[in-house]
């Protein structure tokens, strides 16, 4: 990925060496924000030897609106995914809540930029049940609900 003036080397992926066979491969950037990024690859032979691919340009938009997603797994043990929008920069908080409404962890708590984010929540040291988590952004709040199997 390409950061301003200088490049960025972001992951590795091994190759399945000299083959006849085709292969595919894929790699995911997650720490993208909006703006435009410039990615290429840097293809590396065993014997040292190295080309790079054709330069490719992405444009990643600011969401337009905010947006909280259903955790998946639904239901879950012990960990899930919250994945949320926001399309102003902005103080965001996502909380949990217990079934009685008593806040159990604060997930997020910082200003974040305009656009999308996913993270994992680890529940191993809660009990089994209904909890709600809550995002706040703004002028926006929303409250999903989710449960904990074990």
């Amino acid at each position: 990925r390409k950061s301003y003036d200088s490049w960025e080397k972001i992951g590795f992926v091994p190759g399945s060496g000299t083959t006849t066979e085709f292969r595919t491969y894929s790699y995911i950037d997650e720490n993208i924000y909006s703006g435009n990024f410039s990615y290429r690859l840097n293809q590396i032979d065993f014997n040292g030897q190295y080309e790079y691919s054709d330069i490719i340009e992405i444009e990643v938009g600011t969401p337009s609106e905010y947006s909280i997603e259903q955790n998946y797994p639904n239901p879950f043990n012990p960990v899930t995914t919250i994945s949320y929008s926001i399309k102003e920069n902005g103080l965001v908080t996502l909380q949990v809540f217990d079934i009685l409404g008593k806040e159990i962890a604060t997930l997020v708590n910082e200003d974040q930029i305009a656009g999308s984010y996913s993270l994992e929540f680890d529940a191993s040291t809660y009990a089994s049940g209904i909890y709600f988590y809550s995002l706040n952004s703004g002028e926006y709040i929303s409250t999903k609900k989710m449960i904990l199997l074990k």
